[in-house]
């Protein structure tokens, strides 16, 4: 399992934990699992999908270290 972070300026989205990650990096979709390589990367806009929670998100990065996934976003809304 991943921890996963979503953080943005005005509060704490969801911090918890979730089989899988895909988000929307500058340059086209990212996928993470579990195990995952660790990376950084910077996000564009689209939507940030979580087995059971979706958010859409405008810029920041994303993290993946040791199966700790934090991505901190300049908005980010449930969708």
């Amino acid at each position: 399992m991943l921890k996963v972070s979503v953080i943005s300026p005005e509060r704490t989205l969801f911090e918890g934990e979730a089989a899988s990650v895909v988000a929307p990096a500058f340059d086209g979709e990212v996928g993470i699992l579990e195990n995952h390589a660790p990376m950084m990367t910077l996000l564009g806009k689209g939507t940030l999908r979580l087995p059971d929670r979706k958010f859409e998100i405008e810029g920041g990065f994303l993290q993946v270290v040791e199966n700790n996934v934090r991505i901190v976003t300049e908005k980010a809304t449930a969708a």
